[in-house]
């Protein structure tokens, strides 16, 4: 694939009111001005939640909302970052020996990840110093990407620095990771409303435990049918093995898996192995202590939801005159399975999606991890204002005053622009 450079765009800075106070916050700071900035935005997952890192695609869309680096290069090897927020603490570090705290959820470590990665990928040894500060507008720990778009900012600022381009192909090495463009109804909207419950994931079971429900799902399905189980970690896989749809998989699913939890007992059972095996050749440290295991709810999720994931694009594709009905209709069957199936809702955000399907919206449902963060919703363009007003009254403005106002949120978004290096005019 031939080399691809990120977009370069150059810009009057004094004509952009948040990359001119950007510019201001660092003369103030640094006592220089910027040699150039990036951007990289955030992103809402539209359908398609949990079932990535079981090898099946997803729908995600970049927002408008961003993070922003100013950038100034400097003849020491020192790293100076900021940030325009200050309750994210400054750092000072040697460009050159980056050290990660992979114990503490900091926010400099998304920055360092960033420029780590492309310092290893290009060997290089000798990083000059820079200046940087950041700004991000994109609500964190609330499933639109804040961190990803971090690192990726980081990454690119580092490119930058260097004067080196990265492939794409390279860019998703962890691949084999396709992007297809799939073209949105257009008499619509997606709406993004925050719970304004945040879920850590650095710091919490949940996650780990579902990774692992889906690995061990995947080995007694194989098992049922006869496959070389011990190989197999993704429930992909078993469907690519067996050559079958997805709505085949849900149907070897109820053959083969029953609906009550499973203990570790059991799962050595039906595997043929000992606990020992089970917790030193599968389970994953953080897991080793869960006593249940739910399979069946996991697989029907994962597999359902892919299925979804299809049916989403066939219907954009297709644009029949009840389109958005209809993909309304695969956003609220996602959200029940992500609550009832893989149990990764909230009650804060099961009423958020009540209230915004209450005032208009086709189709709502949490997007991104869960157990907090945000919904999406797809609403009809001419009952957008309504929508917004209503969904306001009722979930940001309760007699209770729970919600912070800082951390209210509630906004459309259209398909926003990819990453950018921006250059001063």
């Amino acid at each position: 694939m031939a080399t691809e450079s990120p977009a370069t765009r150059r810009v009057q800075v004094a004509e952009h009111p948040r990359l001119l106070k950007l510019k201001e916050m660092f003369n103030s700071k640094f006592g220089s001005i910027p040699k150039f900035y990036v951007r990289a935005p955030g992103r809402v997952n539209i359908i398609g939640e949990h079932i990535d890192y079981c090898g099946y695609s997803v729908l995600p869309m970049a927002v408008e909302q961003d993070v922003l680096i100013a950038v100034e290069p400097v003849k020491t090897y020192t790293l100076q970052l900021a940030n325009t927020n200050p309750l994210y603490p400054d750092l000072s570090t040697s460009a050159n020996n980056i050290q990660i705290d992979k114990t503490k959820p900091l926010w400099h470590n998304y920055f360092l990840c960033g420029l780590k990665g492309i310092q290893e990928h290009f060997g290089v040894s000798n990083l000059t110093g820079m200046n940087c500060l950041v700004d991000g507008n994109i609500p964190p720990s609330s499933g639109l990407s804040s961190s990803s778009a971090l690192v990726c900012c980081a990454g690119l600022v580092t490119l930058t620095v260097l004067g080196r381009n990265l492939s794409k192909a390279k860019l998703i090495e962890f691949s084999p990771l396709r992007a297809t463009d799939v073209k949105l109804p257009s008499g619509a909207v997606f709406v993004i409303a925050n719970s304004c419950v945040e879920m850590n994931k650095a710091a919490t079971s949940h996650f780990n435990i579902r990774v692992m429900e889906c690995r061990l799902a995947a080995k007694l399905l194989a098992k049922y049918k006869s496959l070389q189980w011990d190989k197999v970690l993704r429930l992909e896989e078993v469907q690519a093995k067996l050559g079958i749809s997805l709505e085949e998989m849900l149907l070897v699913t109820e053959d083969a898996l029953h609906p009550e939890p499973y203990n570790p007992e059991e799962i050595c059972r039906c595997l043929g192995i000992s606990l020992e095996e089970l917790r030193t050749q599968i389970l994953s440290p953080n897991t080793q202590d869960v006593l249940i295991f739910k399979l069946y709810q996991r697989a029907k999720h994962v597999y359902s939801e892919a299925a979804r994931v299809l049916q989403f694009k066939k219907i954009c594709e297709e644009a029949p005159e009840n389109m958005v009905q209809l993909l309304g209709e695969l956003m609220n069957q996602s959200h029940m399975s992500c609550r009832d199936m893989y149990e990764c809702s909230c009650p804060e955000l099961d009423q958020l999606v009540d209230i915004c399907r209450k005032f208009g919206a086709q189709g709502s449902r949490l997007t991104g991890a869960g157990w907090g963060g945000c919904t999406v919703s797809i609403v009809p363009a001419d009952k957008l204002p309504s929508f917004l007003e209503n969904v306001h009254k009722a979930y940001y403005h309760r007699s209770d005053g729970s919600l912070a106002p800082e951390k209210q949120s509630l906004f459309a978004t259209k398909p926003g622009g990819g990453a950018l290096v921006l250059l001063e005019a």
